[in-house]
């Protein structure tokens, strides 16, 4: 291996995020030339305007993102579910920017200075030094609007690639850090399974360790228990351990507390899965009782402005599609007339929220003689479904009719898939957290690695959904699962 790979491999996050600062520099950088460029072709800059002004606005604009995206932990190593959090601190760190920037050539501009008295006479130098000589009305409100527009979108741009460059590195092993799951009853297997699902995540699983005996040296699906505790001294250091995962919830405090110090003498990273960690899937406020910590969940409640959005989303999303693709939906209509008998859609009791019933219309994608109560197919090639009925499912193009779900209150356009009221009727308590919000036609286990899984075995995305959604999020879901459909990922 060469030496510049070497150095990548051992310092693979501080160069990435040095090199992402970089890139975002480059971003805001472009979007400041190119809304100058519309100014110029709209007439909100005029032909005496000297360039250096703009020049002098970009500097500004530049260096007040990156703070922003810095202060909104978009330099964080740290990442979330899908990038969620990160696409939503794109925008948020956007807007803010734009009113900084605006507080900051208002205030920080000469102006009358004839003022006098004690505070004045203290200020006035100091505001000398820091004047940024940038008349803010001498600037294009329209150049200002569409560049920060071009911030959002282009950054947002730039940070879905740069994840899936992230992605690539992982899966070809560069950057990736060697990991030991401590505990290898239930929560680690789960812990496991994760970590196989998404490799992408840049966490390479060497083992187990486990305190029972009896575990050492069995295999928990591709993964060896390769001691104990008295052995975790010579894995970090044969292996090269960079982080330990203590998977025990169900063990006394004493035991787990032993492994954290043990991990911190040894100078290892460790993160704990924590008892009840069910409940933290929830968002959660920590209070203090004099020193008693108490984890308690806030209102659940979502207000108004949320409420209205949402539902305004859904309306303006679904009549958009509903119009757009109707020449499609009538053509569809007539291929699966034409290749089988039956009816044209499928129309099936689901359970939406608050465990009210609903007959969600889907197109046939079956020969109408089959059982629709069977198992959903798992292969194109399941001899249930129609050769249209096939196309259908890999472009995601059956779940069209629900758009009128939408329309009509029962569904929204991002939630949880409603399912049968026969698994309904299994649901733990966890698993009945789905039915607090609408179900909807995509949704973050859609656009997941997990989404060949069944619907009620990744409850992880939809409880993420519940506990963050924001019209925000919702916008993004439905940019991910357009290009999904685009690139033909539907299910079977």
């Amino acid at each position: 291996m060469s030496s510049t790979g070497t150095f990548l491999r051992r310092n693979f996050e501080p160069v990435m995020l040095s090199v992402q600062v970089l890139v975002d520099l480059g971003v805001v950088l472009l979007a400041c030339w190119l809304g100058y460029r519309i100014g110029k072709v709209v007439g909100g800059i005029g032909p005496d305007t000297p360039v250096l002004l703009y020049q002098q606005v970009s500097a500004l604009i530049a260096a007040v993102c990156l703070l922003c995206f810095h202060a909104f932990r978009m330099y964080s190593p740290t990442k979330s579910l899908l990038n969620m959090d990160e696409f939503k601190a794109v925008a948020k760190s956007t807007f803010v920017a734009f009113l900084v920037f605006q507080t900051l050539i208002v205030y920080l501009h000469s102006t009358d200075r004839g003022t006098s008295g004690p505070f004045y006479d203290w200020a006035v130098p100091l505001h000398r030094i820091i004047d940024l000589k940038i008349n803010p009305t001498t600037i294009s409100r329209v150049t200002l609007l569409a560049t920060f527009g071009l911030i959002l979108v282009l950054t947002t741009v730039s940070r879905f690639v740069s994840f899936k460059v992230i992605q690539l590195l992982h899966r070809r092993g560069i950057g990736n850090r060697n990991v030991l799951i401590y505990g290898a009853g239930e929560t680690g297997k789960k812990l496991q399974s994760k970590f196989m699902l998404v490799p992408t995540l840049g966490l390479n699983l060497v083992g187990f360790v486990d305190d029972d005996p009896g575990r050492v040296g069995a295999t928990v699906v591709r993964s060896k228990v390769l001691g104990s505790f008295a052995d975790l001294e010579m894995l970090v250091g044969v292996h090269k351990i960079s982080e330990v995962f203590v998977a025990m919830p169900e063990a006394p405090e004493e035991e787990v507390m032993r492994v954290i110090a043990e991990c911190e003498r040894l100078g290892v990273t460790y993160r704990v899965v924590p008892r009840f960690y069910h409940m933290m899937a929830f968002k959660v406020r920590i209070e203090n009782l004099d020193s008693v910590p108490l984890i308690t969940r806030p209102d659940r409640r979502q207000n108004l402005f949320g409420m209205v959005a949402k539902r305004t989303l859904d309306l303006v999303v679904s009549l958009l599609v509903i119009v757009l693709t109707s020449p499609l939906l009538i053509v569809t209509a007539i291929l699966i007339k034409r290749e089988s008998p039956g009816p044209v859609f499928f129309v099936q009791p689901r359970i939406g929220k608050d465990g009210v019933p609903f007959p969600m219309i889907k197109f046939r994608t079956m020969h109408h003689n089959m059982s629709f109560d069977a198992p959903t197919p798992r292969s194109p090639y399941d001899p249930r479904i129609t050769r249209i009925g096939r196309w259908l499912r890999r472009y995601s193009l059956d779940e069209l009719p629900q758009f009128f779900n939408v329309v009509a209150g029962h569904m929204s356009v991002v939630g949880p898939r409603p399912e049968m009221r026969f698994i309904v009727e299994q649901y733990d308590t966890l698993q009945k957290e789905r039915l607090r919000v609408k179900p909807g036609i995509t949704g973050l286990w859609q656009i997941s690695y997990a989404r060949q899984a069944a619907i009620h075995e990744n409850l992880d995305y939809d409880l993420y959904y519940i506990e963050n959604q924001s019209f925000l999020l919702d916008v993004v879901i439905i940019a991910l699962t357009g290009f999904a459909v685009v690139k033909g990922t539907g299910a079977y």
